[in-house]
């Protein structure tokens, strides 16, 4: 037995194939929990040393009902319940309201870019926390962490359509909360700040967030850590995982 004692809990992680998600899904497995992973990627993701029986991979898109309903489906058929969701899939795509620099407008938000993350970050959120919850209620337990961002809090240059999705998250999580704690459920939120470097920080990533903060990509790089957190480095994808896990076994906050 593990030191949190969470063997055989059932957890659905969203976006689990890369970054923080799949950190949650490695801490998980690491403790003996069984984990379904839901992400759009077709391919899933090889982690050394997962017991099979315990690891369910269902290629998802969380923005439609009818895909999470089936993964959702698909969980509770294999493992019998669902313990925890991780709503951790997201996507970022910095924009500018206005560029004054650019009359093309190559790095504003248009329709197109706020229609996508916002279907993303926030259709998604609820559609996955509405079909795990339901499953959650028949069993009167379960945990929901919903994945902000500390954008969401503060606000981010360059970034304010996906900090105003992650600060809808800190609503949801303070909402669902107060809605699903007579069922025995809690709704918690973990907000990283900046982290180590994923597959998810590509090249255009970076060249847009940088144009959109007036800056190089080398400035950008070196303001990742420099005069922005005090331990002086990023933080790890491990230590959002421990927060996960704390969160599932009920000693976070």
């Amino acid at each position: 037995m593990s030191w949190l004692n969470i063997e055989d809990k059932v957890a659905i992680v969203t976006g689990g194939a890369s970054g923080i998600g799949r950190a949650v899904t490695e801490a998980f497995l690491a403790q003996g929990s069984k984990v379904v992973v839901a992400d759009m990627n077709p391919n899933a993701p090889q982690i050394d040393g997962t017991d099979s029986s315990n690891f369910l991979y269902v290629v998802t898109d969380v923005t439609k009902k009818a895909s999470v309903n089936e993964m959702v489906d698909k969980a509770v058929e294999r493992f019998g319940k669902i313990d925890v969701l991780v709503n951790n899939a997201g996507i970022n795509i910095p924009r500018l309201l206005v560029d004054p620099k650019d009359e093309d407008g190559q790095y504003e938000l248009d329709e197109k870019v706020w229609d996508l993350v916002c279907s993303v970050n926030l259709k998604g959120v609820f559609l996955c926390a509405q079909a795990a919850a339901r499953q959650m209620v028949k069993q009167k337990s379960g945990v929901i962490i919903n994945m902000s961002s500390e954008s969401g809090l503060e606000g981010s240059e360059g970034q304010s359509c996906y900090a105003a999705t992650k600060a809808a998250l800190n609503s949801f999580t303070r909402s669902w909360s107060k809605e699903l704690g007579k069922y025995g459920i809690r709704v918690v939120g973990v907000a990283p700040g900046i982290l180590e470097k994923t597959g998810l920080r590509t090249p255009e990533y970076e060249e847009a967030l940088a144009w959109t903060r007036n800056i190089t990509v080398e400035q950008l790089r070196e303001g990742y850590t420099k005069n922005a957190i005090p331990i002086g480095r990023a933080g790890k994808l491990s230590e959002v995982a421990d927060f996960a896990e704390a969160g599932l076994c009920g000693t976070a906050a």
